[in-house]
């Protein structure tokens, strides 16, 4: 794959394919080849959030008042988080690179942003709660953990994959990756935030948990929309092998989210793990349908934890007319699009 040249006087503004096209590199956002992409750019911008600004103040005064096992689970969590959102930010600037398309760089460098801000909004989560020295322990926990390295590692070699050799193939797995670790591998981690927010615990917590689902949900959105241009781009990776490649390798993460679930939540009140198993699965549905797949798990066509939904901007973007028409929570700004009512 070619890198896109800064300065090309010979290529037009509006990109010929998304990978290895031609494009001047210069950004007209009433002249790109994915017109919807100006509206989820705006949409990005306009969900801009700090992490500081979320008062921690009554989190750290519940926090020695959780169960052991609560405590346990929200650090090792918040450890997870913190190693998703590191790879994320390294992906998403290979990514960008090699995107021929200056609208969609400029997007790219939008999420890449909110991705730093996300990893960012962990250490100080863990600042406000334990000491330096429990902190720097929790983010080692990812390197010696089996079960959680298995689950990065099976992520991050797809990764190391496209970053060693950049080929449409290679992409496209990639694409499939990202939809993945975006899409799938949070999801048992926010219900366990969740499930303390609607028992009263922690609700700083959650209401960054929030921001953060919002934004990976939009991300989700932007990379499976790259996902269906490439393959109109690149109609030869649209094979039989290819669409056997994305359900085998969304059904073993549906198996290693499943696993870490059960691994990390069995002895948390208040969560059915059969019922997490079957929203997981519904959750890699919707994402099959987001890439303009068929579902892969039938019996799952409707949330069976709907508990979760008044903590999550779920609902935001359920399908892509709600997307563009719901108005984006959001404390930092305050606008005609994100009024004092929406909070």
């Amino acid at each position: 794959m070619q890198l896109q040249e800064i300065f090309n006087t010979k290529a037009p503004n509006k990109s010929t394919r998304i990978i290895n096209g031609e494009c001047s590199g210069i950004v007209n956002w009433d002249d790109i080849r994915m017109p919807h992409m100006y509206k989820l750019y705006k949409v990005l911008l306009l969900n801009y959030w700090i992490a500081d600004e979320i008062p921690m103040s009554k989190d750290a005064q519940q926090f020695p008042l959780l169960e052991p096992e609560e405590q346990r689970t929200f650090k090792i969590n918040i450890g997870l988080l913190a190693v998703l959102d590191s790879m994320q930010t390294m992906f998403v600037g290979d990514v960008k690179r090699y995107l021929t398309d200056s609208s969609l760089e400029a997007i790219a460098a939008v999420i890449a942003q909110q991705e730093v801000v996300h990893n960012q909004s962990y250490s100080y989560v863990l600042s406000s709660l334990v000491s330096d020295q429990e902190q720097k322990e929790i983010f080692e926990y990812w390197k010696h953990d089996p079960v959680l390295l298995e689950r990065n590692t099976f992520i991050s070699e797809i990764y190391q994959n496209f970053r060693n050799e950049q080929t449409p193939q290679t992409f496209f797995e990639a694409l499939v990756a990202d939809l993945i670790l975006e899409g799938i591998f949070f999801y048992s981690t926010f219900a366990f935030f969740y499930n303390l927010a609607r028992d009263q615990k922690m609700m700083g917590t959650s209401q960054m948990i929030s921001y953060i689902q919002r934004d990976e949900n939009q991300h989700c959105y932007f990379f499976a929309e790259v996902f269906k241009q490439l393959l109109i781009d690149y109609p030869e990776l649209n094979t039989p092998e290819n669409m056997d490649y994305v359900n085998r390798t969304i059904n073993r993460a549906v198996e290693l989210e499943t696993n870490w679930a059960h691994y990390t939540l069995k002895q948390v009140r208040g969560i059915d793990l059969n019922e997490l198993s079957d929203y997981i699965k519904y959750i890699a549905n919707k994402r099959l349908k987001l890439m303009g797949l068929d579902k892969a798990y039938d019996g799952v066509d409707v949330n069976c934890m709907p508990w979760i939904k008044p903590f999550s901007d779920e609902a935001l973007n359920a399908t892509k007319t709600d997307f563009f028409e719901a108005k984006s929570r959001n404390y930092g700004k305050v606008g005609d699009d994100n009024g004092f009512d929406d909070l």
